[in-house]
């Protein structure tokens, strides 16, 4: 691991140890599922994807975009996608808990429609203090948002309106519940739900499953 990253990581662990801990402190889900089917579940063919790695190795990461533990776990993400993202894909499964998340999940969807889903990842979380905690819709903030992108709004519009593209956010929450994810951030490294006290740990297991 880099100077720089381990830097990095120390001026964030403070405000983010607390959800790493929260998050990895649920069950595992039914102890029935097969290692097959919970693969399946883990990660979905349409499944969104920050970065494609080399290799075998999955980081997947359920959130929840109007989660204030997600965004302060989202610098030290960036940090790890910096690092290994030539080697490790990472991967993002909604799991919406507020009461704007669900709109917020259709809006990175429909933007992934037009090939900015990490634009739309990033700009939902650098803006989260001025949507977030609302309790009337941010429905226009979103769409606002994909102006900014330069995206078509009226193809914005037609996948945030299809019913698939709730279906699909519906479908992701109910395989996190299955595999024992009940709190945003919920981390897997390569299949397993990662239950961590620092972010060293998580780098030194990122770092064996690579060299595996």
């Amino acid at each position: 691991m880099t100077r720089n990253l381990k830097i990095s990581l120390a001026l964030i662990v403070g405000a983010v140890i607390v959800a790493f801990s929260v998050a990895s402190a649920s069950g595992d889900g039914d102890s029935e599922t097969s290692s097959t089917d919970r693969s399946e579940r883990l990660v979905r063919p349409d499944s969104q994807r920050l970065s494609e790695g080399g290799g075998d190795v999955e980081f997947v990461e359920f959130l929840d975009f109007e989660c204030e533990a997600c965004r302060a776990a989202y610098p030290a993400v960036e940090q790890l996608r910096e690092e290994y993202g030539d080697k490790v894909t990472f991967v993002v499964r909604n799991f919406p808990l507020h009461n704007n998340s669900v709109a917020a999940a259709k809006a990175a969807e429909a933007a992934a429609a037009q090939g900015k889903f990490e634009e739309m990842y990033d700009k939902l979380f650098a803006t989260q203090p001025e949507w977030g905690e609302k309790d009337s819709s941010q429905e226009d903030v979103f769409f606002g948002f994909a102006e900014e992108l330069d995206l078509d709004i009226t193809q914005f519009r037609m996948v945030y309106d299809d019913p698939a593209t709730e279906a699909k956010i519906e479908r992701d929450q109910a395989d996190g519940k299955s595999l024992g994810v009940s709190g945003t951030p919920s981390f897997f490294l390569d299949g397993e739900k990662l239950e961590v006290q620092s972010f060293d740990e998580i780098v030194e297991l990122i770092e064996q499953a690579i060299s595996r």
